[in-house]
């Protein structure tokens, strides 16, 4: 019987400690992304590789952060961003960063890990940050909410 409780109160603890470690991570990601919406806004950049027609005069700009050795960057995150430029046209354009070439960006927008993108509006101004992979879907509905913003 004491083996039992010595099992169940170490499975206790150790569940306590996870949750406490997990809830540490999403307050910790959090306040990273409050500090890159703060960031000062972004003018256009002229030594990215941009996707995208007329970039210097849409409404929305993405910023996808990479790197060279980045798998998931390649062959699923760049895909999805062709989506939506194709989807929506010529109202987005696509500014890839080199993550470690570029340590000004990566501070100031407080890249965790790569893939990670940002939308920002004409202005320069965060609307969203996405740490890690950002499918299709959701880059739309970032899109699109700056969009409705812009049109009203």
């Amino acid at each position: 019987m004491p083996d039992i409780i010595l099992r169940i109160g170490v499975l206790a603890l150790v569940s306590l400690l996870s949750c406490a470690i997990v809830r540490y991570g999403r307050l910790f990601v959090e306040k990273r992304r409050q500090v890159a919406f703060a960031a000062l806004p972004l003018q256009p950049l002229s030594n990215t590789n941009e996707t995208g027609a007329y970039s210097a005069r849409v409404p929305v700009r993405i910023l996808a952060f990479s790197s060279a050795d980045c798998h998931q960057c390649h062959t699923l995150q760049t895909p999805a961003l062709q989506r939506v430029t194709e989807a929506r046209n010529y109202q987005v354009s696509v500014e890839e960063i080199d993550a470690p070439g570029s340590p000004e960006l990566t501070q100031r927008y407080q890249v965790l890990t790569v893939p990670t993108t940002v939308v920002l509006d004409a202005t320069g101004h965060v609307h969203a940050v996405n740490y890690g992979f950002a499918n299709t879907q959701r880059l739309l509905e970032q899109v699109d909410e700056v969009l409705s913003a812009v049109a009203s």
